[in-house]
């Protein structure tokens, strides 16, 4: 086995046995642990009591973090004619429709978020295997399916971040970084474990949120307290 770094070893022993803390706390740790020559992103997971292969445990949802993420987040438009002239406008990186759909087929998949007027599903339906498993197909139950693309791409440069539970149950999301204030990371916390909350399927049996833990990009996690996580 490798040996770990001394940065590595000391930001283990920083949390070892330190469980089930308050977000505050948890926050405040992971801070204190992000010491590369970056700008760590403070990532948070969620372990939910739901099997997502059935339709009534799917856990899906999008949530305006209340400080932003702190990325340069990268849109992606299908659209036509005038909605394509208002999403570039509006700040999209990329807007297209046939021609995007080819280039997207042929592998290149430069955003981080897609948006699609109606009109245009018939094109992304065709790329719904490339799309789908990085949770970039756009959905009208969170708003990228929508005819106001002006106000998708600003929601979408503006620090609102998209959930869906993978098969394990699990639902993770950056929620800023590691520079940003204490305070709004933890609101931006809050707010993240509140949405998933609301996202609560009819399915879901049992505990439905069974651990939370938060984490730096190349910080250990530490495990947040289910109920205080779910306080104001």
């Amino acid at each position: 086995m490798a040996k770990l770094g001394k940065r590595t070893r000391a930001a283990r022993e920083a949390v070892n046995g330190k469980e089930n803390l308050s977000v505050e706390e948890a926050v405040a740790l992971v801070k204190s642990n992000a010491t590369a020559k970056f700008d760590e992103t403070v990532e948070i997971s969620l372990n939910l009591g739901v099997d997502p292969r059935h339709a009534d445990q799917m856990v899906r949802g999008v949530v305006g973090l209340p400080n932003g993420t702190g990325k340069d987040v990268r849109v992606a438009v299908f659209a036509r004619g005038p909605k394509a002239d208002e999403a570039k406008e509006a700040g999209a990186d990329i807007v297209g429709a046939e021609d995007l759909m080819e280039t997207v087929q042929g592998g290149t998949i430069e955003f981080d978020r897609c948006i699609a007027t109606p009109d245009m599903m018939p094109v992304v339906g065709h790329l719904g295997k490339v799309l789908g498993p990085r949770n970039l197909m756009p959905n009208p139950k969170v708003g990228t399916v929508t005819m106001d693309v002006a106000d998708a791409v600003a929601a979408a440069k503006g620090g609102e971040v998209q959930f869906k539970a993978e098969k394990a149950g699990v639902v993770h999301a950056g929620v800023g970084k590691a520079s940003f204030d204490e305070g709004k990371l933890v609101e931006n916390v809050r707010a993240f474990v509140a949405a998933v909350n609301k996202a609560k399927p009819t399915g879901a049996k049992g505990t439905y949120v069974k651990k939370i833990s938060l984490t730096s990009t190349m910080g250990p996690g530490v495990s947040i307290d289910v109920s205080n996580a779910a306080s104001e």
